[in-house]
């Protein structure tokens, strides 16, 4: 789950396979949440901007 902490954070989805590309972005604004899962087509995720990253594997920020 992905809070944002300030307005217009970018969520980016990227490709499995041996091109990885941009295939999803979201754009959050201060105190939203976006509840994200990896799928067959979604590997990576990349976080721009001030937001909170909560994982089964412990919580960490983005941002400044």
């Amino acid at each position: 789950m992905i809070k944002a902490l300030e307005d217009g954070v970018n969520v980016i989805g990227l490709t499995r396979g041996t091109d990885t590309k941009f295939h999803h972005t979201e754009k959050l604004d201060a105190g939203e949440l976006m509840i994200a899962q990896f799928t067959e087509h979604t590997s990576a995720m990349k976080i721009r901007g001030k937001a909170k990253i909560y994982t089964s594997f412990g919580d960490v920020e983005s941002g400044d």
